[in-house]
């Protein structure tokens, strides 16, 4: 599950502000800034979850889930080669 933090670091990790990442997903900019609030990306429809990961991904930003084994939490990272 994308969370509202690897949303704002990804973001951050890309140079990316919030209405890029709106124009890069094709995600209103509202619903961007609702995704990285308090409430996440949970309330947001599956396809602009979707939007907006891809739209990262694309860009480079690969997503790591969480691993309770090793007490890691989910988190962002840029590939090598995007």
């Amino acid at each position: 599950m994308l969370t509202a933090a690897q949303i704002r670091a990804a973001r951050a990790l890309l140079g990316w502000s919030q209405p890029v990442l709106a124009k890069a997903s094709g995600v209103s900019l509202p619903t961007i800034v609702r995704m990285e609030g308090p409430v996440g990306p949970g309330r947001s429809s599956a396809a602009n979850v979707d939007a907006v990961r891809r739209a990262l991904e694309n860009a480079g930003v690969a997503f790591l889930e969480g691993d309770d084994a090793d007490a890691l939490g989910p988190g962002v990272r840029l590939r090598l080669n995007p």
